[in-house]
Order: C-alpha cells, then sequence, then structure tokens
C-alpha cells in the first residue's frame, strides 16, 4: 500500500466537510508535507484558513464572492472553475506536494460546473502518489465508487435551525 495515494471523499449535507479536510491538511504539514487545496466556488480573502499562513498549505481560491445558482450557473462560475480543475491538475501532475484538496468540487461536479467523466478519468490515471481529498455535498456516484474513503457527514441538529447566522473562526 503506498503512503500516499489515495482517494478521499467527505460529503453529506451535514457541517464539516471543509474543516475535515484542513484538519488533514494541518496533520499533514505538521510532518512536513505540502498540501494544495483549490477551493472551487469560494473567493479569495473570505475564509480564516485563507488567512492562517499555514506552513506548508497553499489554498488557491477558485470562485467569486456571491453565491453559484446551482440550477442555472453563469459561465463566470464555470469559468472559475475550470481555471481551478486546470491547477489542480498541474499540481496532481507535477508530484510536487503529497496531498491535493479539492475543496467543494463535489457540488461543482452536481451542478455542472465540471464534467464528472472526465475528473473520474483524470482521478484514474494520475501517475503521482498524491492523496486526493474530495469535498463537498452532492457527491457524484462516480465519484464515490472511485474513492478508497467515503465519509458522509450527517446534519442531526446544526444551529442554523434556531437562526444562528454563520460565524466567523467557525463556518467561515
Amino acid at each position: 500500500m503506498p503512503e500516499f495515494g489515495l482517494i478521499q471523499v467527505y460529503t453529506g449535507n451535514g457541517k464539516g466537510k471543509t474543516t475535515a479536510s484542513l484538519g488533514l491538511a494541518l496533520r499533514a504539514c505538521g510532518h512536513g508535507f505540502h498540501v494544495y487545496m483549490v477551493q472551487f466556488m469560494k473567493a479569495a480573502g473570505v475564509y480564516g484558513e485563507n488567512k492562517a499562513g499555514l506552513p506548508g498549505l497553499t489554498i488557491v481560491p477558485a470562485g467569486r464572492a456571491s453565491f453559484v445558482n446551482l440550477q442555472e450557473p453563469d459561465p463566470v462560475d464555470r469559468k472559475l472553475a475550470r481555471e481551478g480543475w486546470e491547477k489542480a491538475k498541474r499540481k496532481i501532475a507535477s508530484g510536487d506536494c503529497q496531498i491535493v484538496i479539492l475543496d467543494e468540487i463535489n457540488v461543482a461536479l452536481s451542478c455542472g460546473l465540471l464534467d464528472v467523466d472526465e475528473v473520474v478519468a483524470f482521478l484514474r490515471e494520475k501517475k503521482y502518489p498524491v492523496e486526493i481529498v474530495l469535498t463537498g455535498r452532492n457527491a457524484p456516484s462516480p465519484i464515490i465508487e472511485i474513492a478508497d474513503l467515503v465519509t458522509e457527514m450527517k446534519e442531526v441538529k446544526h444551529p442554523f435551525q434556531n437562526g444562528v447566522d454563520a460565524r466567523q473562526g467557525i463556518e467561515y
């Protein structure tokens, strides 16, 4: 079994998918590994992890500050997702990091910003032993099928249900 090279998926309707991937990144960076994270549908400077400056972690936003219309995505959202995917592919192919996190890519795939078959084909053919983590709700079944690990976050109770808005440092 290779030290790195598995495909992990964090999906489901519960909170914690990005947070779990960042926990993995923290652990890996603590061991001196290099982690590259592409944040699909997220803009620069909004999220705390973009400001943390963890040595060994590179975060690349691939979205804009406004929400994506998941039923009818704007062409600019498709363009930004495509650019993020191209950067991720180059980084995976370079072999110069141990982990690549594709944050919210499952949502980008499920709403058609990226082509599921293209992503699956690329991940199946990757040459370097890079651990790949795909996060986001609604992971398409072909992604689930190629994954070595799938964790589903299930919402049981959430403060949003009681009117608590997203909190800086907790949800973003």
